[in-house]
């Protein structure tokens, strides 16, 4: 009995459809925390090697946007199975498309199933990764905004007698957010690890790409290794933190203004159009 090639088209369609909904479930499903890169985090150099998985594999050739990531606090193996996710969406989109159009009569060219699965899943891998740099943007600008109330924090400390490291340790007790959250965990490796806080602060700031980070990292080694005045240090920076963050905030604000004058056109054009309708169809049908 010969198979129809018709069904054949189908079901590869259908597979590809299903396996790139079921890997995009299971990458954006929250999944139990992983111990192991927790412990490599805390003790690099006392892991044994792993065997890597093929999705590991994958990570560890591809450009992975890292710092993004890590500030999102997402693994490499994640994002390579959210693309090969949408690439697998993206192929079977098409395909399944051309089948239903073949099913109903209508004529389809071999090639346009096969061009059009291969772009669909080009624009998909694109979307996917576009998606987790403009999250990754917007999750630094939270960072930026919490920073400014940890600086203020820690210069409250240091004008209250306490040292650089236990200003930073207080100051980051206070405060609650996924931001501090990384502080809190940078702190708490210094410690365990006998290092000084101002380093691992810089270690992270390099590691989520948060250049503000890194500033604050410095003004505490400065300190805490040469006696320098924090306060007035911190403050300033502070303040030129919000101001940085105000002049970002308002550029924003003024492009969203100016994307407004489109619709606003596009509704005088249409208003025209109707005003004008009866006296143009009047010249033209009479």
């Amino acid at each position: 009995m010969s198979v129809s090639p018709l069904l054949v088209l189908a079901l590869a369609g259908g597979a590809a459809f299903g396996g790139g909904i079921a890997v995009l479930l299971a990458g954006l499903l929250p999944a139990a925390p992983a111990l192991g890169p927790a412990l490599d985090r805390l003790y690099p150099a006392t892991r044994p090697p792993r065997s890597r998985s093929l999705v590991a594999w994958l990570s560890g050739r591809l450009q992975v946007p890292r710092a993004d990531l890590a500030v999102l606090g997402q693994t490499s193996e994640s994002y390579v199975v959210r693309l090969i996710g949408s690439a697998l969406f993206g192929l079977g989109l098409p395909t399944l498309i051309s089948v239903l159009a073949l099913i109903i009569g209508l004529p389809v060219a071999p090639y346009l199933p096969v061009g059009a699965a291969v772009i669909a899943a080009a624009v998909g891998v694109w979307f996917a990764h576009r998606g987790v740099v403009e999250r990754a943007r917007a999750a630094r600008g939270e960072f930026a905004r919490a920073l400014c109330t940890y600086l203020d924090l820690a210069a409250t400390q240091v004008r209250g007698g306490h040292g650089p490291m236990e200003s930073l340790d207080r100051a980051a007790g206070i405060c609650h957010g996924w931001a501090f959250d990384h502080i809190r965990a940078a702190l708490a490796r210094a410690e365990l690890q006998l290092t000084p806080p101002w380093d691992e602060l810089k270690r992270l700031s390099i590691e989520l790409d948060v250049v503000e980070l890194g500033d604050l990292a410095d003004i505490m080694r400065s300190a805490g290794t040469e006696g320098a005045q924090a306060y007035q240090t911190l403050r300033a920076k502070a303040d030129s933190l919000r101001g940085h963050i105000r002049t970002r905030e308002l550029e924003k604000a003024e492009v969203r203004t100016n994307k407004l004058d489109i619709p606003a056109a596009a509704l005088i054009f249409v208003l025209l159009a109707l005003m004008s309708y009866p006296f143009l169809a009047g010249m033209i049908f009479q």
